[in-house]
């Protein structure tokens, strides 16, 4: 038996998936978290370093790594990134003027090698306050457009509206991640 099966038994035994959440600052990522905990959302300050909060999900345990996305911490994220299984990428659907910085900081996380084959779900936050189902399409195909998601190879991908104040699509995003990590890393030959 190889070390990656005894890595990936040892995982599979305990139940846990490691997930790293990143994003611009004032995207939602700690809302996000609080929202899954079913914490007050109304009362949010900015991250400053990282928070470790546990989510239990279909049985699994979900260690979320949230960590700060003002741009003097951008430099530490590579802090992060050991034993990742996923990467939660937030965008904030009402700054969208900021997607170009933000296809630059994702470009570089997803060419960091110790992420390379982590599942990535983009959750396009705060589609709650675009006011109609034409417009949240095109907010989408936006940001499907700018951060080229088609392009993206070394990571399973997909990309969900969310609103963290409401809990719009949290749930479906978890699925989505939970189902990734486990058909890539439980699978057995």
């Amino acid at each position: 038996m190889g070390l990656l099966s005894t890595i990936r038994k040892q995982k599979l035994k305990d139940k846990e998936i490691r997930l790293l959440m990143l994003g611009l600052d004032n995207a939602g990522k700690t809302t996000i978290v609080k929202q899954l905990l079913s914490e007050d959302v109304k009362s949010v300050s900015p991250t400053l370093g990282f928070n470790i909060k546990t989510v239990d999900w279909r049985g699994y345990k979900l260690n979320i790594w949230d960590v700060g996305g003002q741009s003097s911490l951008r430099p530490f994220w590579r802090n992060y990134f050991e034993k990742t299984d996923a990467i939660l990428w937030v965008v904030d659907a009402s700054s969208l003027e900021r997607l170009q910085d933000c296809k630059v900081e994702l470009d570089k996380v997803i060419q960091e090698d110790r992420l390379t084959g982590a599942g990535l779900l983009i959750l396009v936050n705060k589609i709650d306050v675009i006011a109609t189902d034409e417009s949240r399409t095109a907010v989408l195909d936006l940001v499907n457009d700018t951060l080229q998601i088609d392009k993206i190879t070394n990571h399973n991908c997909t990309i969900l509206a969310c609103s963290a104040y409401t809990g719009e699509n949290l749930k479906e995003g978890l699925s989505w991640t939970t189902d990734e990590v486990t058909q890539r890393l439980y699978k057995f030959d």
